[in-house]
């Protein structure tokens, strides 16, 4: 995605903690930045006043999401945004994951790392609120309606 963003004009800075994964990405995309760097640490030495925060699929493997959300908002300037996305967890989609039977396949414990969290529309606009984030709206994507894949979320930085 970084480097699409790229393609597209803008300026990306890319981070990640996997220093592997790192090397992978410069090593496609040269021309992007790319930090070896967590989310949970002071981010303003890489980015400051960014137009835009894009997450895809990593706020729920975080064990401190709320600091991960703060520190987007402290290096995105006013009137930026943030964009994330992750899994979808709602009433109909636990209600089918219940009745067929689901939820040991659907939240197995037999692998490193994976979900750690798992979020709704309501508790990640709570978390996005509590961060300072407002104007908070959700799409989705994937699979059926009401049996989402991901939620789609977008916050704004007001200012």
């Amino acid at each position: 995605m970084a480097a699409e963003l790229a393609k597209l004009g803008h300026e990306v800075t890319g981070i990640d903690i996997a220093e592997d994964g790192i090397a992978i990405a410069q090593s496609y995309y040269p021309d992007v930045q790319f930090y070896v760097h967590s989310i949970y640490d002071d981010c303003k030495d890489i980015a400051t006043d960014v137009d835009v925060v894009v997450s895809t699929e990593v706020v729920e493997h975080l064990y401190s999401p709320q600091q991960f959300l703060t520190t987007a908002f402290e290096v995105i300037q006013p009137g930026g945004w943030i964009i994330l996305t992750t899994p979808y967890h709602g009433y109909l989609k636990n209600l089918a994951l219940s009745l067929f039977n689901g939820w040991d396949k659907h939240h197995t414990v037999n692998w490193e790392g994976g979900h750690i969290k798992f979020f709704s529309e309501k508790t990640l606009s709570k978390m996005l609120q509590d961060a300072g984030f407002s104007e908070i709206t959700f799409n989705n994507a994937g699979r059926i309606k009401w049996l989402w894949k991901s939620m789609v979320c977008r916050a704004k930085k007001n200012g």
